[in-house]
């Protein structure tokens, strides 16, 4: 016979799923409102994404929707996504109010900051695919296009290069965050870290040959800031040792 949970557990689990739903929620409607308000100027922030391709083709070229509903659909898309980020630092916000009681004190400091840290070097990343990738990789592509043959690229398929582009250098840009984190909480150590670099060196090219266009720039791109990211992490995880085990049980709750 299955054991039943006691009643005040099944109460307590029951109290967290309402507010992970009202959090949940919260974080649902700003990100709404947000795109309410950003939709009047969605072909602006859509001409705006698109800016890199369209400064390097050709006069006369011009982008192209094979779908019908592709000229609603993806501006009100990169809308959405400018208006998640617009929010982002409310719904981490949200996200910290919901974890935050089961934390302790030494958890507490260092979580908010690393929210923080999280969403800016994902942002720079981001900023770095913009500004110094995309005009590089299209500048590429344009420059090898065939004689005879017009590049016009379907809107569609552009945002989906470009998102994949920002997903990937801004999650590369989270190397430094992921590595403070696995040292504080104990999972590694700075020697670790060191340990392995040479086959976290040859893994950062096998990514960037997975993941970005097929030329060597490109691939350097994301490959030297991931290793370089990499260092950095070592050289911040020193500060951030693990917590000594004394006070840890110091602050554990009674009768743990």
């Amino acid at each position: 016979m299955t054991a039943t949970p006691p009643d005040g557990l099944q109460e307590t689990f029951i109290s967290h799923l309402v507010e992970l739903r009202s959090r949940l929620l919260r974080s649902v409607v700003a990100i709404m409102i947000a795109l309410v308000a950003l939709f009047p100027w969605a072909k602006e922030i859509y001409a705006l994404l698109a800016a890199p391709l369209l400064k390097v083709l050709p006069q006369g070229s011009t982008m192209i929707a094979t779908d019908v509903t592709g000229t609603f659909l993806v501006p009100l898309k990169v809308t959405l996504m400018a208006a998640f980020l617009v929010t982002l630092p409310y719904v981490l916000w949200q996200m910290w109010a919901f974890i935050a009681p089961g934390l302790y004190q030494h958890e507490k400091k260092l979580a908010a900051p690393l929210i923080f840290s999280s969403f800016l070097f994902f942002l720079i990343g981001m900023a770095f695919a913009y500004f110094l990738v995309f005009p590089w990789v299209f500048a590429f592509f344009v420059g090898y296009t065939p004689d005879g043959v017009q590049m016009m690229t379907d809107i569609d398929k552009y945002l989906s290069f470009v998102l994949l582009m920002f997903v990937a250098f801004g999650a590369t840009f989270e190397t430094p965050i992921v590595e403070v984190v696995l040292v504080r909480m104990g999972i590694v150590s700075v020697a670790k870290l060191k340990e392995v670099r040479r086959y976290v060196i040859v893994g950062a090219f096998i990514v960037a040959a997975v993941i970005t266009p097929p030329d060597v720039v490109s691939q350097l791109m994301l490959a030297v800031p991931m290793c370089l990211l990499y260092e950095l992490g070592i050289l911040l995880a020193r500060f951030f040792p693990p917590p000594a085990a004394a006070d840890a049980a110091a602050e554990a709750p009674v009768g743990e």
